[in-house]
C-alpha cells in the first residue's frame, strides 16, 4: 500500500509552511520516525518523520514549495506494497497508475479532506488517467486551488456552489481563495439586483486575466557586481507574515524619552554580584519586559486582539521578546514567549531570557517556545539603534522598541545636566487604540524604569 505524507498542523494560527529539504529523495528507504521533510512556517523550523517505512516513491511538493496544513506532500510504498506490486508489467498505463494513490482520500463539495469514508464502487474503475505533476502554487493535484475548512464553511452557509467558488479571484499564497475573498464577493453579490438570475453569474463575471495578464518571464541575469538570492525558508516567512501585519493593522506609533540614570547605576553597581548569585548576566532587557508586563495588567487593551467584530482582551501576559537566531544571529529574529510575564520575578525573567536566547543561538527553540505571545517586546537598543517604528506581530495589538542609551544634555530645574536617555517606541493597531490611552501607557513605562520601581 502507499502512505501519504501529510502536512500536519505545527501549531496555533499555523496554517502552510515551506519546504526547506527533503532529508531523502525519491527511490530511497526510510524508516517509521525517521526524518524525512525540512518544513519552514512563520514560527520555526521543524522536521517532518515518516509516517511509515518502506520506499519514498514520489514527492509532490518540492524543496521551495508553499504546502498548506492536510496537504498531501509525497508517497511512501511499503514493503507489502512493492512486493504485491512487483510482477504487475511496466506498461505506460500501469507507471500512469502507480503514479496515483490507491485510495484516493474523500473530498468534500469544495475540496478539501473531509473525513468520511466513502462507499466503494461496484463499477470497474475508469482508465488510468495521466500523472499529474504536484503543484507548487497552491492548487490540490486535481488543479483546483486549495480550499481552507474555513472558507468551505462559509460557502456552505451561503449556498455558494463550488463552480462559484472556483470563480472567485484569491488573493491569498499561489492564489488561495481566502476568507476575506469570500466576504468580498458575498458582499459585492448582496449589491447587485436580487432581480439578476443568478445561474448567469459566471456569465457576468468574465476571466479575461488569462489572455491580459503577462506571461511570466525569466528572471533578467545579474549584471556585474550583483548577486540574486532566492527569497526562500525564513527570509520568505517573515517576509509574508510582516506583509499581512502592514496591511491589517492600522499602524501608528508613539515615541517618549525616557531618563535611565537610576536603571543604569544599578546595573554598573550590581552586575558581577547579580551574576555570582544567581548565575545569569543582568542586562538592561529584563527591567523592560518587568516594567512592559506591569502596565499592561493596568492598561489590558494593548493586550488585546481584534477578531473580526470582537475583542479578546486578556488580563495575563505572555510577553514575546524578540532574540537573534543563529550563532551570530545572522538568521534573522524569532520572538519566544515568556509566559505569565506579570507573575514573575526580575531574576525569574533575567533566567528565562538567558535560556531563550542561548536556545535561540543554538537553533533549538520549538514550536511551542513561540506560540501564545499576547505583547511583543523588540530591543534593537542593543545593536545601537536610537529610534525606530517596529511593526505589530501580528494579530497582536501592539509592539514596544526599546531603544539605545545614550547620554545627552538635557535641562533639569532650568539646568543643563548630563544624563543617560533613551527612547521607546510603541506601534499600536489605531483601530482599538487611541493616542491619549498610548500616551498613558507609555508613561506608566517611564514612571518604573525612572523611579526605579522594580524591588518595591
Amino acid at each position: 500500500m502507499k502512505v501519504a505524507v501529510i502536512m500536519p498542523e505545527l501549531g496555533e494560527s499555523i496554517v502552510e509552511g515551506t519546504i526547506v529539504r527533503w532529508l531523502k529523495q525519491e527511490g530511497e528507504a526510510v524508516k517509521e520516525d525517521e526524518p524525512l521533510v525540512e518544513i519552514m512556517t512563520d514560527k520555526v523550523n521543524t522536521e517532518l518523520p515518516a509516517p511509515a517505512s518502506g520506499i519514498l516513491r514520489q514527492v509532490l511538493a518540492p524543496a521551495g514549495a508553499t504546502v498548506q496544513v492536510g496537504q498531501e506532500l509525497a508517497y511512501i510504498e511499503t514493503e507489502v506494497s512493492a512486493t504485491a506490486e512487483a510482477p504487475m508489467p511496466q506498461t505506460p498505463a500501469a507507471e500512469a497508475a502507480l503514479s496515483e494513490p490507491s485510495t484516493p482520500p474523500p473530498v468534500s463539495a469544495v475540496g478539501f479532506y473531509s473525513g468520511e469514508a466513502e462507499p466503494t464502487p461496484v463499477a470497474p474503475p475508469p482508465a488510468p488517467k495521466p500523472a499529474t505533476p504536484p503543484r507548487t502554487d497552491g492548487q490540490t493535484r486535481s488543479g483546483r486551488p486549495f480550499i481552507s475548512p474555513v472558507v468551505s464553511k462559509i460557502a456552505q452557509e451561503h449556498g455558494i456552489s463550488l463552480e462559484e467558488l472556483l470563480s472567485i479571484p484569491g488573493t491569498g499564497t499561489g492564489g488561495r481563495i481566502t476568507r476575506k475573498d469570500v466576504e468580498a464577493y458575498l458582499a459585492r453579490r448582496a449589491a447587485q439586483p436580487q432581480s439578476a438570475p443568478q445561474p448567469t453569474a459566471p456569465a457576468v463575471a468574465p476571466q479575461p486575466a488569462p489572455a491580459v495578464a503577462p506571461t511570466p518571464t525569466t528572471p533578467a541575469p545579474p549584471r556585474e557586481g550583483e548577486e540574486i538570492i532566492p527569497l526562500v525558508g525564513m527570509r520568505k516567512a517573515i517576509a509574508e507574515h510582516l506583509t499581512k501585519s502592514y496591511q491589517t493593522a492600522v499602524h501608528v506609533t508613539t515615541v517618549i524619552q525616557v531618563d535611565v540614570s537610576k536603571l543604569v547605576e544599578f546595573r554598573e553597581r550590581n552586575k558581577e554580584s547579580f551574576q555570582q548569585q544567581y548565575g545569569v548576566r543582568l542586562t538592561y532587557t529584563p527591567f523592560f519586559v518587568k516594567a512592559c508586563a506591569d502596565a499592561l495588567l493596568e492598561f489590558p487593551m494593548l493586550n488585546a486582539t481584534l477578531q473580526d467584530d470582537q475583542i479578546i482582551v486578556r488580563h495575563y501576559v505572555h510577553m514575546g521578546v524578540a532574540v537573534a537566531l543563529g550563532e551570530k544571529g545572522e538568521e534573522g529574529l524569532i520572538v519566544p514567549v515568556i509566559r505569565d510575564a506579570h507573575k514573575k520575578s526580575l531574576i525569574e525573567i533575567a533566567r528565562e531570557l538567558e535560556d531563550l536566547a542561548t536556545r535561540a543561538r543554538n537553533k533549538t527553540i520549538t514550536v511551542a517556545d513561540v506560540q501564545g505571545a499576547t505583547f511583543t517586546l523588540t530591543n534593537p537598543g542593543s545593536y545601537g539603534a536610537l529610534i525606530g517604528t517596529p511593526i505589530i506581530n501580528y494579530p497582536q495589538t501592539a509592539i514596544l522598541g526599546t531603544y539605545a542609551i545614550v547620554k545627552q544634555p538635557v535641562v533639569i530645574n532650568d539646568m543643563i545636566a548630563i544624563r543617560p536617555m533613551m527612547y521607546l517606541c510603541l506601534s499600536y493597531d489605531h483601530r482599538i487604540i487611541d493616542g491619549m490611552y498610548a500616551g498613558r501607557f507609555l508613561q506608566r513605562i517611564k514612571r518604573a524604569i525612572e523611579e526605579f520601581e522594580f524591588f518595591r
